[in-house]
């Protein structure tokens, strides 16, 4: 009787254009391949209306609508300074994914230093249904695969939901998928729960001075093919501040707009020495991206 109420309140949401159908998935991932055992855990959610779906984790939802309140008062006051702060869960995923409906155009969200990328979709999963049957949680499920991204993929799908869609760019079964894991473990997105949102509404984009640049926050997402991102993927691993020292030599003959760069080394110093500070930035994004060679689609960065 407790999934008939709940596949009740599942199809009135999809019946209401001001209803949301959000659902929670438990993603664990292993960012390094070496170490097998450091395996994080993020909650995601998977938004769905009558337009199409979301993919995002809440603690970046809950973070971004933070720092971007504490943006706009402070831009309020005309003070004139900005302080950015780091909050104590930023969220460990940062990419986020739509599909429109009805054709499930397909979009990845993702920053690139001080830059936001939209990076439009040009496979959609090719699936092998087969006859194997697992309970999920309270779904009994029935098992696909697929080879996408550079990986090879089991989903398991519940037609008690009647949702052809699931976690990242993963969509196109009889049903809502409820587990997705690739075959080395790497990463697996599980249902949690679920829930109908009343008349949820959009966050709207900070708008940002034109000498302000947060990351992540503020700006037009640029359009690209995979083939584009590959690209400035790469130009970024071999030089990670280059975005930020033309920021400084943009800015830095205007005394009224003069940008200052801090950071901390590993043992608490504080620096600002622009030269020095980027060497830090440097040296710790190659030992951060060293660390995180494990990605969910790998054919995207490579």
């Amino acid at each position: 009787m407790k999934k008939i109420l709940v596949l009740s309140c599942i199809i009135l949401g999809v019946a209401m254009n001001a209803q949301v159908n959000r659902f929670f998935y438990e993603y664990k991932f292993i960012p390094d391949s070496n170490d097998k055992a450091d395996i994080k855990t993020e909650m995601m959610l998977l938004d769905i209306d009558q337009q199409g779906s979301s993919y995002y984790s809440q603690d970046k939802y809950v973070s971004d609508s933070t720092q971007r309140a504490d943006l706009e008062k402070q831009m309020r006051s005309g003070s004139g300074n900005i302080s950015i702060n780091r909050r104590e869960k930023p969220g460990q995923v940062t990419f986020k994914v739509t599909k429109d409906y009805p054709d499930f155009k397909t979009y990845l969200f993702r920053s690139i230093s001080t830059d936001q990328y939209k990076i439009k979709e040009d496979k959609k999963p090719e699936w092998k249904i087969l006859s194997d049957k697992q309970k999920i949680g309270e779904y009994t499920a029935q098992k696909a695969t697929t080879n996408y991204g550079g990986r090879e993929w089991v989903a398991w799908f519940a037609s008690d939901l009647p949702f052809q869609d699931g976690p990242y760019k993963f969509y196109g079964l009889p049903g809502l998928i409820v587990k997705i894991e690739d075959i080395t473990g790497s990463h697996s997105m599980t249902l949690v729960g679920n829930k109908v949102i009343q008349n949820k509404t959009e966050e709207k984009e900070t708008s940002l001075p034109e000498n302000i640049k947060v990351f992540g926050m503020g700006g037009k997402e640029i359009e690209v093919t995979k083939d584009q991102f590959r690209k400035v993927w790469k130009a970024y691993v071999n030089d990670p501040t280059k975005n930020m020292r033309e920021m400084m030599m943009k800015n830095g003959g205007d005394s009224n707009n003069r940008m200052v760069f801090k950071t901390r080394t590993a043992d608490g110093k504080e620096i600002s020495d622009p030269n020095q500070v980027f060497r830090e930035m440097e040296k710790r994004t190659k030992e951060a991206l060293a660390k995180n060679n494990n990605p969910i689609e790998p054919d995207l960065v490579n």
